[in-house]
């Protein structure tokens, strides 16, 4: 699993190291993850990554397809993921539009990785 976190600082994401993001998480930052399970990290790693590459909302049925899950558990995952109010959020049609810190939506703040794929920020 890919554990890196990536900081928005003015038009560049900058890596923070693992020991550092771990710490304040174990520190008591108000930041609970205990409730996601590996397939929750597994949708949210995926949309975080897929939302720059696609351009367009990710539908629960095209994540279920890429990752090898039951659109109903997808489905599920996703309301969750939500109802926490950190990750995601989705549109009228049950669609990805946002996974922090990215999203498909326009917004006044466009960012462009090193891979060259360019998104709005969250």
């Amino acid at each position: 699993m890919d554990e890196r976190l990536l900081l928005g600082m003015q038009r560049r994401m900058v890596p923070v190291p693992p020991a550092v993001w771990r710490h304040l998480l174990h520190r008591g930052t108000g930041t609970d993850l205990s409730f996601m399970s590996p397939e929750h990290h597994r949708i949210r790693n995926f949309v975080v990554t897929e939302l720059p590459r696609a351009g367009q909302p990710l539908s629960p049925q095209a994540i279920a397809q890429a990752l090898d899950l039951a659109v109903d558990q997808v489905v599920v995952i996703l309301a969750d993921l939500e109802s926490h109010m950190t990750f995601l959020f989705r549109n009228g049609q049950g669609e990805v539009t946002w996974a922090y810190p990215v999203t498909v939506e326009k917004t006044p703040h466009r960012i462009t990785f090193s891979t060259g794929e360019q998104v709005y920020a969250a």
